[in-house]
């Protein structure tokens, strides 16, 4: 796999470990409210559902991780890649239009390095 493809592809799985950082430790503090918008009491009500959220983002990074250490990890990459972009779509039609920025384009962008290397 091209070098490129690696990076690209580390980039979307650190940044589904930030988001299981954010999601499952930091929701109900001041960092993630502000980085959500919402209130003390929103963020408390939600904090069960965002951990949940935030382990599934791990797995999501677990997978890209596991698809990287394999010798020839490609299908098991566009496997975990074309769920992060499935998710990402769906959670801008649902909930953010910056998600399909921040979590979908990314792994767009790796998911185009892997199949061109």
């Amino acid at each position: 796999m091209a070098v490129l493809a690696s990076i690209l592809v580390g980039v979307v799985a650190l940044l589904h470990l930030y988001f299981l950082v954010l999601e499952m430790f930091l929701w109900d503090t001041p960092f993630g409210r502000r980085s959500f918008g919402m209130s003390a009491e929103q963020s408390a009500a939600t904090k069960v559902l965002a951990a949940n959220q935030g382990l599934y983002n791990g797995f999501l990074a677990a997978g890209l991780a596991w698809g990287l250490w394999l010798e020839d990890g490609r299908a098991v990459l566009l496997f975990f890649l074309g769920c992060v972009i499935v998710a990402g779509v769906f959670g801008a039609a649902t909930a953010s239009r910056k998600i399909l920025w921040v979590q979908a384009l990314p792994a767009a962008l790796a998911m185009a390095a892997v199949l061109a290397g």
